[in-house]
């Protein structure tokens, strides 16, 4: 099974895998209710993840009818922008440049990197469609020299069988990637963005514009945010799980509110968990990663996975508790479980698994197990809603 994957964000947080697959598709205009996408939570096209979260998006070249359908793309809260392999991707795609210079980014993950060019795409799902948005397109060829500043940062996830999906799209908390802190130059830039010449490649400033972007936020309607429904699952485990990606907040008939509370963030999209008696803050909401991250502070702690210490291996399944506080001070009780990943990665028939927990020292990721039976909002920075400007959670 595909481990979870960790996205460095500079506005958020992240992680990731999905299943594919490619059809031409006409240009979708939408009309009311036509804001709900399909997801599969299922083993992907690698058919090798557990608890991954997938959908299908499509692309076109800017401004026509020529798109490709792209499945086993995995859906993620915790990051933003629409990241596709290029070995799926069959269009050719304006490149984004430079003074004549192609941009290039480096997307950096805990365990390793995505690397590949910002080119331009119209994006569609559902009756949905952002036009000209910035995309990345992992592991293009033409650009299979990476400069050592990205390639440091660990092994490279730029193939299905490294990174395990067809793609990854970004529908967090934020409308671009990186934010204000790759719009400047100098030291203080974190180097996601290069310009490319023949030679060489080198960090450079990105506009907040010209980075990659949210898709949902350029949308004409149902911008502010989206929602991930997902039905409950059995401790036991399912072979998969059906749901639906709703875009919008507020915006129509199946996207209100209702009684689900609001909990706003603090500028890196993060809130505070606590659980026994410690607070930790820097705690996230994350359907890319596909369990429950904590690092157990009783003095026995959980064992981690005699194969792996990515995963918990109790002898027993554990009931838990924790609790939510938003910055603007909202709390709610939060139950979830913890069972032995070794017996239940060894169910080669399941890929759906709501007790699987890993360690995540000094912070809390709450991943895709949480979005189990619960219909969570996450709304986008700047975009007003009827529950207050983005960016926050709700559930």
């Amino acid at each position: 099974m595909t481990l979870k994957l960790l996205c460095l964000a500079f506005l958020g947080t992240v992680v990731l895998n999905p299943e594919c697959g490619s059809s031409s598709d006409s240009n979708p205009i939408a009309t009311p209710a036509q804001n709900v996408q399909p997801i599969v939570v299922n083993a992907g096209p690698a058919n090798n993840y557990a608890n991954g979260l997938f959908t299908s998006v499509t692309v076109c070249v800017p401004g026509t009818s020529s798109c490709q359908t792209i499945d086993g793309v995995l859906v993620d809260t915790g990051s933003s922008g629409l990241r596709l392999l290029s070995s799926v991707l069959t269009l050719s795609l304006p490149q984004q440049t430079s003074n004549g210079n192609p941009i290039v980014e480096c997307n950096q993950f805990v365990d390793g990197y995505t690397w590949g060019p910002v080119q331009l795409a119209d994006v569609a799902m559902a009756g949905e469609r952002a036009g000209s948005v910035p995309i990345q397109v992992i592991g293009d060829p033409g650009f299979a020299t990476v400069p050592t500043s990205c390639s440091s940062s660990g092994p490279p996830e730029n193939t299905l069988d490294t990174l395990g999906a067809n793609g990854i799209l970004g529908v967090g908390l934020f409308r671009q990637d990186c934010g204000i802190a790759c719009a400047v130059g100098g030291v203080s830039n974190p180097g996601l963005y290069y310009v490319c010449s023949a030679s060489s490649c080198q960090p450079t400033a990105e506009s907040l514009t010209q980075q990659v972007q949210n898709p949902v936020w350029v949308f004409a309607r149902d911008n502010n945010g989206v929602i991930v429904e997902l039905p409950g699952v059995s401790p036991m485990g399912a072979a998969s799980l059906t749901g639906s990606l709703v875009f919008g907040i507020g915006t129509q008939d199946n996207n209100a509110l209702g009684n689900a509370t609001v909990y706003t963030v603090d500028g890196q999209g993060t809130f505070t968990t606590v659980y026994q008696g410690q607070s930790y803050g820097g705690s996230f909401l994350d359907t890319g990663s596909n369990g429950t991250y904590f690092l157990d502070s009783r003095t026995t702690g959980f064992p981690t996975c005699p194969d792996t210490a990515d995963f918990y291996c109790p002898n027993a399944p554990q009931a838990l508790s924790a609790t939510h506080r938003g910055v603007n001070g909202k709390t709610a009780a939060v139950t979830f479980g913890v069972a032995n990943a070794d017996t239940q990665l060894g169910n080669l028939s399941l890929s759906v698994f709501p007790l699987l927990a890993g360690p995540n020292p000094g912070t809390f990721d709450w991943g895709l197990p949480f979005f189990f039976g619960r219909n969570v909002f996450t709304a986008i920075e700047l975009q007003s809603t009827p529950g207050g400007t983005g960016p926050y959670w709700a559930y």
